[in-house]
């Protein structure tokens, strides 16, 4: 496997050894001789999406290069599924309206979507998840937050945090928006920049989407909200807190339901966004964390959070970048059409996981970029075949090495890979072309290169598979690729001399040129060979003109219209009887 550089070498270059340098440093002088702590949050409140996987991937990047320094390093996954239920998903089968009763619930007292194997609502989203983190050899410790609470894990710390909660409430009273000269009022931060409902959605992995600050009646401010006790929501609101007994009364704003608890024995509830996030940094001793550059506002999560772990924890804020907004280049069909956005379940049916691996890889945390569902991961499959020729023959930069090395193996060892990794767009053509037929699909792959055929499927899979699914997936049906099933008489008839002619050299170089290699060289040089060139002559501008027509004339008698997948492909799919059929032959 291609070994990452060392942090000595390649600090000036690769992003994740110079924060791999700072986390290991950072960690010496917090917990000397302990395990590096990093950790990510995410929220199984609906799919989890490509843009909360980079709140995973930037974490655990920085712990494979601590992990491959020879460090122990554990990395920390908090599933907030004990967070409420705060809105209805878009583009979840069998959940409507009706779904809504269910608002201000845990995530794990909310029913499973229709047809799920799984217990509860977050169960059902951690699956996906779970399964995506394990293809793309992604080691992690899961915690999940309502097995804390409910345990009564976070007894002291939810005991410390009601006891200073005063002092809570002056952290957060310096960033609340004062309306109309009224302390306290809450509202968006007076600096916060606005961040659409989108981007609020894409940072909901860390929380950050629920802004409560606490409950704040006449009784008081506190940064504790119980779960009803008979309908389940949190629209609860504490009317007193005894510090020396712990007793707590509460009354529920959706059912009218009153109790009486004593908080020292009493889990069914938990502390606010806002005051749970620093108290886990502290009570887990978390050094690395990143965070959505939504958090760079003042009053958001993260800033105050580093205010609350401080004065309230004792504790520290872990380093870490903000991270950039994941984009889509061509929204996936099989979730736009739900009106959802892609998750890493999606990406990986239509990419191998190494490629998926280096999107996040290659970029800065604070570099935006865009993961492509539409016929730009054909561009970005070629640039990834050409960084691995790059590293073969060693004349790869050093951060494209680490990148690449990054992304095809981790401390533990390799990922899976395709054994004959075949251009991802021939591929795709031969998937378009065969509508999946598995003998015509061999005969098709076996022809690319005759001096080497491949000799089963299996030699061209798993990439094989992700670029059918593509096709299959991705690429609206008026776009496929048919085969005219007779010639095109008419057109044939109109054709003038030159025309003719360019058909009669193509299809006498057929035999002799039947590779991938050999007929892209046939099909470019036909017009070169019509205007008295060598098949080899280097091509002008009247030249690329006569070419694209020669193609279109092509395209048309082979597939009806004037564009399709790449020549060589088509003709090697079509198969040499058929075409000089097609052709008039």
């Amino acid at each position: 496997m291609p070994t990452v550089a060392s942090s000595q070498s390649s600090t000036e270059t690769d992003w994740v050894s110079r924060f791999a340098d700072d986390v290991i440093a950072e960690s010496e002088r917090r917990a000397p001789g302990k395990p590096v702590v990093v950790a990510s949050g995410l929220s199984p409140s609906g799919p989890i999406h490509l843009g909360n996987l980079r709140e995973v991937m930037t974490p655990h990047l920085v712990a494979d290069e601590i992990r491959r320094r020879g460090h122990t390093v554990r990395h920390l996954i908090s599933w907030d599924d004990y967070d409420r239920y705060r809105k209805v998903p878009n583009g979840v089968e069998g959940v409507d309206d009706s779904w809504h009763a269910h608002i201000g619930k845990p995530l794990t007292s909310v029913p499973a979507p229709a047809g799920s194997a799984y217990a509860n609502w977050a169960e059902h989203f951690k699956a996906a998840m779970t399964q995506a983190l394990d293809e793309l050899g992604v080691e992690y410790d899961g915690i999940s937050q309502t097995e804390q609470y409910l345990a009564g894990t976070y007894r002291e710390q939810v005991l410390h945090a009601m006891r200073h909660r005063a002092d809570i409430d002056a952290v957060l009273d310096r960033y609340r928006t004062k309306k109309d000269g009224a302390e306290g009022a809450k509202g968006r931060k007076p600096q916060q920049k606005k961040v659409d409902e989108a981007e609020l959605e894409a940072a909901e992995g860390s929380g950050a989407a629920d802004e409560d600050d606490g409950s704040s009646g006449s009784a008081g401010y506190f940064p504790y909200k119980p779960y009803c006790g008979n309908c389940e929501k949190d629209l609860t609101v504490v009317t007193s807190y005894d510090d020396d007994s712990t007793e707590l009364n509460y009354t529920c704003s959706a059912c009218g339901f009153a109790e009486t608890v004593r908080l020292n024995e009493f889990n069914r509830g938990k502390l606010v966004w806002k005051v749970d996030w620093p108290m886990r940094w502290a009570y887990e001793g978390v050094i690395f964390e990143p965070s959505g550059v939504d958090h760079s506002s003042p009053g958001s999560s993260f800033v105050v959070g580093g205010q609350i772990v401080r004065e309230i924890f004792d504790g520290v804020q872990p380093i870490g970048p903000m991270y950039a907004f994941v984009g889509i280049s061509g929204m996936a069909k099989m979730s736009s059409s739900k009106g959802g956005v892609p998750t890493p379940a999606d990406a990986l049916k239509i990419m191998e996981a190494p490629l998926l691996r280096w999107l996040y890889a290659r970029r800065k945390p604070n570099q935006s970029f865009k993961i492509a569902f539409d016929q730009e991961i054909q561009r970005l499959y070629d640039e990834w075949d050409s960084l691995a020729r790059k590293v073969a023959e060693g004349s790869v930069l050093p951060a494209d090495a680490a990148a690449y090395a990054r992304a095809v193996g981790t401390a533990a060892g390799e990922l899976p890979s395709t054994p004959r990794p075949l251009p991802y767009r021939t591929l795709a053509s031969v998937a378009d072309i065969t509508a999946g037929a598995e003998d015509q699909t061999l005969r098709i792959l076996s022809e690319l290169d005759p001096d080497n055929p491949l000799t089963s499927l299996d030699e061209a899979r798993p990439r094989l598979d992700r670029a059918e699914n593509w096709i299959t997936t991705q690429v609206p049906a008026e776009a496929r690729t048919i085969v005219r099933d007779e010639p095109d008489k008419e057109l044939l008839g109109s054709l003038d001399e030159q025309g003719r002619e360019s058909l009669r050299l193509l299809l006498e170089g057929l035999d002799s040129h039947w590779s991938l290699d050999g007929l892209t060289t046939l099909v470019y040089g036909v017009p070169k060979v019509l205007e008295g060139l060598a098949p080899d002559a280097k091509p002008t501008p009247e030249l690329k003109v006569a070419q694209r027509s020669f193609f279109a004339l092509l395209y048309r008698l082979l597939v009806g219209r004037d564009t399709g997948p790449r020549l060589p492909t088509l003709l090697l799919a079509v198969g040499a009887d058929r075409v000089r059929t097609l052709l008039g032959a």
